[in-house]
């Protein structure tokens, strides 16, 4: 009988459920979108139940896929694996497992006041210290901090222990464990700013300057587990259609992409293009500290408590850039349109965009940077934008690219990438020539949910260990360098700096 592995992964935008066999291939896959709500400028906001569902629905799909496959049944599941969008806030009540508020997505930049006032406080050296982040709104302390100042009777439930506080991973295993489970895993928690990052446990001090009571949050756990040892949680079956089901691994998003891409050794690096890009660098045993933009973050933590580090640039509008061409300006029709229509012109005519719809991320953490397209022209055309675009996410990353090299003292030979916006070959060619080293592509696109379902493999002995992962990585074709369009890049950091502080 073949052992298959039930990888849920939980994005900004949707829910991707893959069915995984022993030989690292998607048998069956599920998808749903769930709503998202913008409440105010700068704010964005899920529903958990419209997410809960959303999940429901896409593992219902992937199972039903699976069923008519031919390449096994629900009973030969043996184990899930979860993975998800970090930083989001999540409130829940612990007996109906319904939430007094809409989640408080990453992208949100409402705590960037909150943020402004710690720094003045004199608050930045201890959280840097401890976390290796920074004070921004992307992280989840600062948003927890805004309900508890903005929303004091959602807060109160809290401090109470009636309502559960924690991450998009923490409140799935809530739902599929029907409540009795309360955990996160350590890269997950290495995302909160409350997270000591050397010893992947809560901090009481961080937790005393953003006033968040250490018994709301999840018991932090490995990112995998053993065969054998107790899991991280367990599915019940009234609860998740029916599957009962050890969890035995969990990771936030991007760390399960560089699992996926068997990023396991010291100086393995990708890049993730979904909404937004995360280019992630192993750097081994040691957190390497930045000081000039970068994040150092928890990558894995094995069952015997070992951790490993890495780098990290988050770029917070890339692929969402491309969903606003087709939702906001309505140049394309559908996200596929924009490679064609951006091959259609040579280059972008001198139109810059940086896109900065929720501010910028690394390595200028401007939450104040507001979306800027400049150097148009009459001339100027749709296609020249859609240029513009698949540019600014080339040049964002080159960005994240070298400063990485400089700040580890790393020299990439290789980037490999994942993502949607992947499988766009003029993206892939002009990221490969903006960084002028070799792009690899994966053959799975949907990396995440693969590094989920290989941390539940090995959890539950389908896979001997991690580093078996690395046969299991498949390529669909690589892009070297070519000329490096210094003008374009010099253009593009004008433009960046003329889009900082615009909302201050």
């Amino acid at each position: 009988m073949p052992s298959l592995i039930l990888a849920i992964d939980a994005g900004t935008t949707g829910i991707t459920a893959l069915v995984v066999d022993a030989a690292a291939e998607v048998v069956a896959r599920g998808y749903r979108e769930f709503p998202q709500y913008y409440p105010a400028d700068g704010q964005v906001e899920h529903d958990l139940g419209e997410m809960w569902s959303a999940t429901l629905k896409a593992v219902r799909e992937a199972l039903d896929a699976l069923d008519v496959s031919g390449r096994g049944t629900r009973a030969d599941l043996v184990a899930i694996g979860v993975t998800n969008q970090r930083e989001t806030l999540c409130l829940w009540d612990r007996e109906t497992l319904g939430s007094p508020r809409r989640a408080i997505v990453w992208q949100d930049r409402r705590s960037a006041g909150i943020c402004r006032r710690l720094e003045e406080a004199g608050h930045l050296p201890l959280v840097h210290r401890r976390t290796g982040l920074r004070l921004d709104p992307y992280f989840t302390a600062t948003k927890a901090m805004w309900v508890r100042e903005s929303e004091p009777q959602a807060w109160h439930s809290v401090v109470t222990g009636s309502t559960a506080l924690g991450t998009v991973d923490s409140y799935l295993v809530a739902r599929m464990s029907r409540g009795v489970d309360h955990v996160t895993d350590a890269t997950n928690a290495s995302r909160t700013l409350l997270c000591d990052l050397s010893t992947g446990t809560w901090d009481p001090d961080l937790c005393e300057v953003f006033g968040v009571p250490m018994e709301a949050l999840p018991r932090i756990v490995p990112s995998y587990c053993l065969p054998g040892q107790v899991p991280l949680a367990q599915s019940d079956p009234s609860a998740f259609l029916g599957l009962d089901l050890p969890i035995t691994g969990i990771a936030g998003d991007q760390q399960a992409a560089l699992v996926g891409q068997a990023g396991i050794a010291p100086g393995d690096a990708k890049c993730t293009y979904g909404t937004g890009s995360f280019l992630l660098l192993h750097t081994g045993s040691s957190p390497v500290m930045s000081e000039h933009g970068l994040l150092t973050t928890i990558a894995l933590r094995h069952p015997d408590g070992r951790i490993d580090y890495a780098l990290e640039g988050a770029v917070f509008v890339t692929g969402s850039a491309v969903q606003w061409l087709r939702d906001g300006l309505g140049i394309i029709t559908t996200a596929a349109e924009v490679e064609p229509l951006a091959r259609s012109v040579d280059d972008s005519g001198g139109v810059v965009f940086v896109p900065a719809l929720t501010g910028l991320g690394a390595p200028y953490w401007d939450p104040d940077a507001r979306g800027t397209i400049i150097g148009i022209t009459r001339g100027t055309t749709k296609a020249h934008i859609a240029r513009a675009t698949l540019e600014a996410i080339a040049f964002q990353v080159a960005d994240v690219t070298s400063l990485m090299e400089r700040e580890s003292g790393v020299d990439l030979a290789t980037l490999c990438i994942d993502g949607g916006a992947a499988g766009n070959d003029l993206l892939c060619q002009l990221q490969a020539d903006a960084i002028g080293r070799r792009v690899d592509r994966s053959a799975e696109l949907q990396t995440t949910g693969l590094g989920a379902a290989f941390l539940a493999g090995v959890g539950s002995g389908v896979w001997g260990s991690l580093g078996d992962l690395r046969a299991a990585r498949r390529s669909s074709g690589t892009f070297a360098p070519g000329l490096r369009d210094e003008a374009g890049l010099e253009n593009w950091h004008r433009a960046v700096r003329r889009s900082e502080q615009w909302a201050h």
